[in-house]
């Protein structure tokens, strides 16, 4: 029961319902925004469903990582504090060590090559938007500065510590969206009449894994779901959160392809006319790009401090290993060449990994483990405080009943009434039987 409370008590400053939803938004929505009207352009007017359907799958799937979370929770009491990697663990506890392996690698190479485009694309942004002001700096140059900016940022530790960055991810993409959809219809005159271009079994193959990208990056959300408050919420926040995205996606998606038609460009901020609109709306992008590195690379940060032994608590280590993972990502992003097309290769499986297959597999597998072994999957905090509660009972009863033997065994003499009350009387025995009767026929820890 004090194991409990003191969990209870920590989750206090967890995230709400809300600043999950927040985070959803900010870690989802972004490319999706620039890149969604060229694939519903096409695709046709399917896109638009197509949309749709992969946002509603999306959120089935992210509610599964979160039921089986909650499941895990339920079953291993120490899994009921921080723990640093999540989405391994679910692996472990469905398929085994070799579960928890295959997760890490996917996990951590999709989390990992997808901050090193972020840097990459928020250095060519700013390199763009500062080119006459700044010639002489390079796309080389403006990744050691942005490495620098990120270096400190990053050593914040939890989601739960950092909801600002998911705030304000989310804020630059919605503002984004509404300048786009402002200058699109500003533009609507300069591209009258519209017309569309044919689809073709490549296009839509190109549009249909474009639109499954910009609803998936479920490989954060493990760690943004152990940082909730309630965590059998997480639903409330994951249709709250997709419902925002689809919002941001959808308006967007249409009045770009209304507009621009055939000359949509794969980046819809190179088809808007060029000014102030255009040059704010690259402005955010980077800035999303930038707070999303910062929401991608923390499960990454986590397991590496765990391996390591570094404290959950802000220390010096964190400060030295933190900062070293950006460097790393640096040298990837100054070295390697195309970077972009090689992780386009691998992303493809890795991202349909973690988003679509895993969610579906886990949760499969840990309820049938729970229908194997007689265990209830719907089980909530009170059925656990409840038994916390007939367990500390339990004990209570135990002491009492040996006192009262102590007490007996210390007369020598009892009358005959006194024996005759307590056979007719309830004695701490019949109830340490019903609980134990109790404790049993209820829904196993």
């Amino acid at each position: 029961m004090e194991q409990w409370t003191l969990i209870q008590e920590n989750n206090k400053h967890g995230l709400t319902v809300w600043t999950t939803s927040v985070f959803i938004v900010g870690n989802i929505a972004g490319g999706g925004v620039l890149a969604l009207p060229k694939a519903v352009e096409d695709t046709g007017w399917i896109g638009f469903i197509l949309i749709i359907v992969f946002g509603i799958f999306s959120t089935y799937t992210a509610t599964l990582i979160g039921d089986s979370w909650v499941i895990i929770q339920e079953r291993y009491p120490e899994y009921r504090s921080h723990v640093p990697d999540p989405y391994p663990v679910i692996g472990e506890k469905a398929y085994g060590r070799r579960g928890r392996n295959i997760v890490n690698v996917v996990m951590n190479v999709y989390n990992y090559g997808s901050a090193v485009v972020y840097m990459v694309l928020a250095a060519g942004n700013i390199e763009t938007l500062l080119a006459k002001v700044t010639k002489d700096i390079s796309l080389c140059y403006w990744l050691i500065i942005l490495a620098g900016v990120l270096a400190p940022l990053i050593c914040l530790g939890t989601p739960k510590d950092f909801w600002p960055i998911g705030v304000g991810a989310t804020f630059t993409t919605g503002i984004a969206c509404i300048l786009i959809i402002i200058q699109s219809l500003n533009d609507k005159d300069q591209h009258m009449p519209v017309s569309h271009s044919t689809t073709d079994p490549l296009k839509f193959s190109t549009s249909f894994g474009t639109m499954v990208f910009a609803v998936s990056g479920h490989s954060v959300l493990p760690t943004i779901i152990n940082d909730m408050k309630k965590k059998e919420d997480f639903k409330k926040a994951a249709f709250l959160g997709y419902a925002i995205v689809l919002m941001m996606y959808m308006p967007t998606a249409v009045v770009g392809y209304m507009v621009y038609g055939k000359n949509l460009n794969e980046n819809i901020i190179k088809s808007v006319s060029a000014g102030p609109c255009a040059y704010t709306v690259e402005v955010l992008v980077t800035l999303h790009l930038l707070l999303g590195f910062i929401i991608l690379m923390n499960p990454v940060c986590q397991q590496f401090e765990a391996k390591l032994s570094v404290p959950t608590a802000f220390t010096w280590k964190r400060c030295v290993i933190r900062p070293l993972i950006v460097i790393s990502v640096l040298f990837i992003a100054e070295s390697i060449p195309h970077f972009g097309s090689i992780l386009s290769l691998v992303g493809g499986l890795t991202t349909t990994l973690l988003s679509y297959v895993f969610p579906c597999l886990f949760y499969t597998k840990l309820c049938k483990n729970d229908h194997e072994t007689g265990r209830n999957t719907k089980k909530s905090k009170t059925d656990i405080q409840k038994s916390s509660e007939s367990h500390s009972l339990l004990e209570s009863v135990d002491n009492t009943d040996s006192w009262q033997r102590r007490e007996h065994s210390s007369t020598p003499i009892e009358d005959a009434a006194s024996v005759g009350r307590r056979e007719h009387s309830i004695t701490p025995v019949d109830v340490r039987r019903a609980l134990l009767h109790y404790t049993r026929n209820s829904p196993e820890m």
